[in-house]
């Protein structure tokens, strides 16, 4: 579902954040395998063990909790900051 959107829009250098609970969503892995192959940058934001993605990404950020909820909130903030620090990087925070 995911790859068929960065096929049709990534190019190499742009920067993919993949975010997975569990780090073994299917969609998610074969986008970052195609987001790979096209040269991108890759961020991947998982919890538990990390999964398949940990070893698919560039960057990983690790939440390393149990708890899908806490994974998930802990998700939240990581994009959040993210976020603005890609604002004040363009100098629009």
């Amino acid at each position: 579902v995911f790859s068929e959107q960065l096929a049709c829009h990534a190019q190499a250098g742009d920067v993919v954040i993949a975010i997975s609970g569990s780090g073994n969503s299917k969609n998610v892995l074969k986008a970052l395998e195609l987001a790979n192959r096209l040269g991108c940058e890759t961020v991947g934001i998982s919890g538990f063990q990390g999964g398949q993605l940990k070893a698919l990404v560039k960057h990983h950020i690790h939440v390393p909790d149990g708890h899908m909820g806490r994974i998930e909130d802990a998700q939240l903030i990581v994009c959040h900051v993210l976020v603005y620090g890609f604002m004040d990087a363009e100098g629009c925070g």
